[in-house]
C-alpha cells in the first residue's frame, strides 16, 4: 500500500515551490506598477468602446480581434451583438479631435399670415371697414434663402458617415474597412471607464473571504472538529494562490491577461476544491467510526487511497473538457478557460496530498499536547 501520509514532507515541499515563485510575481505587480506581475485587461482599465457593423455579414469577430491586434489594439476586446453588429472595447484613444458630424438643416420658409379665401392682411370678419388704400413703399431688398447643410462625404466609399477618419480611431477604421469592406452603420463612439471597477474588485474579494470564513464554520460543524475546516481552508488558499500566480507569470512572461471572467473562474475553482477537499473528509470520518483504536494516520491514508481513483476520475473528465474548450473554444474565453484547468488540477492535487495530510500533522500535534504520544527524542532514549 503506497504511504502517502508518510511522505507528506515532500508533497509539501512541492506545494511551496508551485506557490513561492508565484506569490512573488504577485507582489512585483504593485512594486512595478504594472509592468511586471498581473496583467489587467480593459475591463479594469477601462477605453474606448466602439459599435459598428459591416456590410458585409461574414466577417466574424476572431477575423476582427485579429485585424486589430495588426493595427495595434492587441488587447481589444470584441463581442458580436445581434443585428451583426460588433462591441470593441480598446486601450483608451483621443477623441477630442473627432469633429461631430453635422445634422442637415431643414430647408424652411416662413409662410404669411393668410385668412381663409382671401389674400394676406385680409380680415375674416365681413363688418370691418374698407383697408385704406396703401401708400407706396420702397422696393424690398430680396434676401439670400440658405443652402442647406450638405451630407458629410465618407471617407470611405459606401460607409456610414459618423464613421471617423481623423486621428488613432480613423486610422483602426481605415484599417478595418480595408480589410472587410465599409462600416455601414456606427451606433456607438465613446470612451469609457472600467467595466469591472475597483468597488466591484473590492466587493467580490469581500465575497471571497466571507464564503472562506462559511466553508470554515460549516465544515467544522459538519465534522464536528475545526482541523477539518482550518485543513480545508489551507487547501483553498493554496489553489487561489496557484492560480492567481500562474497568471502573474504569464502576465509577466507573455503578457496574459486577466479579464473580468477571471473573478468568476476563481469562485469556481474554490467551489471545487472545497468539493474534493469534503470527499476525502468524509471517507476519514466514516472509517475512524469503523476502526476504533488504529492510528490516525493509517486511517486518513487509507481514506486516501480509497477515494483516490474516484478524485483522479472526476478531475480528468473535467481537465479534457477544459481542454477542448482551450483549444477550440475561441480567444474570447482562453483565460477563462486556463484559470480553472489550472485550478481543477491544483485543487485535486491539495484535497489529496495536502489537506489530508495536514489532518494528520495536526492530529499529531494534539496527541503530543495532550500526551499520547512519546516525542520521538524521548522515543529513542527508551529504545
Amino acid at each position: 500500500m503506497f504511504d502517502i501520509v508518510g511522505k507528506k514532507r515532500w508533497f509539501f515541499a512541492f506545494s511551496l515551490l508551485i506557490t513561492i515563485p508565484g506569490l512573488l510575481f504577485i507582489l512585483l505587480t504593485p512594486l512595478t506598477g504594472g509592468q511586471a506581475g498581473l496583467k489587467f485587461s480593459i475591463d479594469y482599465t477601462g477605453g474606448t468602446e466602439w459599435s459598428i457593423r459591416f456590410a458585409d455579414a461574414n466577417v466574424t469577430a476572431e477575423d476582427v480581434r485579429a485585424e486589430l491586434a495588426d493595427l495595434g489594439q492587441p488587447d481589444a476586446v470584441v463581442t458580436r451583438t445581434g443585428r451583426g453588429f460588433f462591441d470593441i472595447r480598446m486601450t483608451s484613444l483621443d477623441l477630442r479631435d473627432i469633429p461631430p458630424v453635422p445634422e442637415p438643416t431643414p430647408l424652411t420658409s416662413p409662410s404669411p399670415d393668410v385668412s381663409p379665401g382671401g389674400s394676406p392682411g385680409d380680415s375674416a370678419s365681413p363688418d370691418a371697414s374698407p383697408a385704406p388704400t396703401p401708400s407706396p413703399s420702397p422696393t424690398p431688398v430680396p434676401t439670400a434663402t440658405p443652402e442647406p447643410t450638405p451630407e458629410p462625404t465618407p471617407a470611405f466609399p459606401g460607409a456610414d458617415p459618423r464613421v471617423p477618419s481623423q486621428g488613432e480611431i480613423g486610422a483602426i477604421a481605415l484599417g478595418l474597412q480595408e480589410r472587410f469592406g465599409p462600416v455601414v452603420e456606427q451606433a456607438k463612439l465613446s470612451s469609457i471607464g472600467a467595466v469591472v471597477s475597483s468597488d466591484l474588485v473590492q466587493q467580490a474579494i469581500l465575497l471571497i473571504l466571507v464564503g472562506s470564513v462559511g466553508i470554515l464554520l460549516w465544515i467544522t460543524v459538519r465534522f464536528r472538529d475545526v482541523k477539518f475546516g482550518a485543513t480545508a481552508l489551507v487547501a483553498l488558499l493554496h489553489d487561489v494562490i496557484v492560480v492567481i500566480g500562474f497568471f502573474a507569470i504569464l502576465g509577466t512572461l507573455f503578457g496574459v491577461q486577466i479579464d473580468g471572467l477571471f473573478v468568476t473562474a476563481m469562485l469556481t475553482v474554490i467551489g471545487f476544491s472545497v468539493h474534493d477537499t469534503i470527499v476525502v473528509f468524509d471517507r476519514v470520518r466514516e472509517n475512524r467510526a469503523r476502526h476504533v483504536g488504529e492510528p490516525f494516520a493509517e486511517i486518513v491514508n487509507h481514506s486516501i487511497l480509497q477515494t483516490f481513483g474516484r478524485s483522479i476520475t472526476t478531475s480528468f473528465t473535467v481537465v479534457l473538457t477544459l481542454s477542448a474548450l482551450l483549444l477550440f473554444g475561441g480567444e474570447a474565453i482562453n483565460e477563462f478557460v486556463l484559470a480553472l484547468l489550472i485550478g481543477v488540477v491544483s485543487g485535486t492535487y491539495s484535497s489529496i496530498f495536502n489537506a489530508a495530510p495536514l489532518l494528520v500533522v495536526w492530529q499529531d500535534w494534539e496527541d503530543r499536547r495532550r500526551g499520547r504520544l512519546q516525542p520521538r527524542a524521548r522515543r529513542r532514549a527508551t529504545a
